[in-house]
């Protein structure tokens, strides 16, 4: 039993970084109907930049990610500024096809500048652990579940009740009623961009915590939350969410146990799995668990 809850934690505080990287897929397709392939890239960026400020420049830890947060935000609204919005009216696989390319060029130039190897984040948690009753939990599990779960909380109460957040909704429900109602679009998609980059910054400061430090490879958190994205629903945030800590369990779980599964299943089945809930599920609904059905009339 001590195992499971302790799989359970490790499990949702995984599945809470694949909820912010889904959350920011989920709130771009919503305003811009593209699939954002770039979003793990601005994940890594963040977490450079927070290494760059705190071990370079000296700042306070908290400092840091605050810049990097505040300079992604800004990187993501340069993206689609100065790339995307040129592209208004083009067929919609041509733009991912350009998030792809964003990405592996956003990759290597991080590679460029900070060349391949780990670089150590000093995050306050460390390799620290803490008792939680008869279990034992690492504090940068803790961590990122309470610091995932505030952001969480306040993105949606910022969606919900500001005039902001109110704008984006309308814009993500028709464009063309809310530039019927005096709402800017084209700023709006701005800041759907750089909210989505800002939360991407977030999401790869805490995967880097906890020892694991910076490396080229974190950016490949975009393709393990993407089945997230889809099991809660490409147009619902909070199915992001919901579907984010699914597969953190189940990916976690997974591992846990992989003692007593068999052995024909191999050693790593634990990054497969969440992609057979993935199936399993939009077999039974095709459009997610919380996305919206479409009925097209012919």
């Amino acid at each position: 039993m001590n195992d499971f809850l302790q799989f359970l934690v490790a499990g949702v505080a995984v599945g809470t970084l694949y909820a912010l990287v889904a959350l920011g897929f989920v709130i771009i397709y919503k305003a811009t109907g593209i699939i954002n392939f770039a979003q793990g890239a601005l994940a890594l960026v963040g977490a450079y930049l927070t290494y760059n400020a705190s071990q370079t420049w000296g700042l306070p830890f908290y400092a840091s990610v605050a810049i990097a947060v505040v300079a992604c935000g800004l990187l993501g609204l340069a993206i689609e500024r100065l790339i995307l919005s040129r592209m208004v009216g083009q067929p919609v696989f041509a733009v991912i096809m350009i998030t792809i390319g964003l990405s592996i060029v956003i990759e290597q130039v991080i590679i460029m500048i900070w060349g391949g190897g780990t670089l150590p984040l000093a995050d306050p948690w460390g390799l620290s652990t803490i008792k939680l009753g008869e279990i034992t939990v690492a504090e940068s599990d803790l961590a990122r579940i309470v610091v995932a779960a505030v952001l969480l909380a306040a993105f949606f109460l910022f969606f919900k009740f500001s005039a902001l957040g109110v704008a984006m909704r309308a814009t993500a429900s028709d464009q063309e009623a809310a530039l019927a109602q005096g709402i800017s679009v084209r700023r709006i998609v701005g800041v759907t961009w750089a909210v989505a980059a800002a939360i991407a910054t977030t999401a790869g400061v805490l995967l880097a915590s906890g020892g694991r430090g910076v490396e080229p490879s974190l950016g490949i958190i975009a393709l393990v939350a993407f089945p997230a994205v889809i099991l809660g629903g490409l147009d619902s945030p909070g199915g992001a969410v919901i579907g984010g800590v699914i597969i953190g369990i189940v990916e976690v779980m997974t591992s846990g146990y992989s003692d007593k599964l068999p052995e024909f299943l191999g050693a790593n089945f634990q990054r497969v799995t969440p992609y057979v809930v993935l199936v399993l599920i939009l077999l039974i609904r095709p459009y997610g668990l919380f996305g919206t059905k479409e009925v097209q009339r012919v």
